[in-house]
């Protein structure tokens, strides 16, 4: 499986997130990919998704099939997220 998160840096919720990449490395040992919505990859990845709020946390089967999603500042369980991470 593969989680990506997208967001932009210098905005009002870019703190959250950090925190949360760092408390789940710490926590569960893995990362998550980081994309931002700016790139040319970000902006792919984006289109592809229907991603149109920051931050998003997108958990995708190995076949680039969405399996779950979550949208805005509040942010999911570091459980809840590790479940797809896990699933390799």
């Amino acid at each position: 499986m593969r989680v990506v998160v997208v967001y932009k840096n210098d905005q009002d919720y870019t703190r959250i997130v950090d925190d949360f990449l760092a408390d789940f490395a710490r926590q569960t040992g893995r990362t998550i990919e980081v994309l931002d919505p700016e790139s040319t990859e970000g902006e792919l990845f984006c289109r592809a998704y229907d991603v149109v709020e920051y931050p998003t946390i997108i958990a995708l089967s190995n076949d680039g099939q969405l399996q779950n999603m979550w949208r805005g500042a509040i942010l999911p369980t570091i459980n809840e997220v590790s479940y797809y991470v896990s699933q390799d």
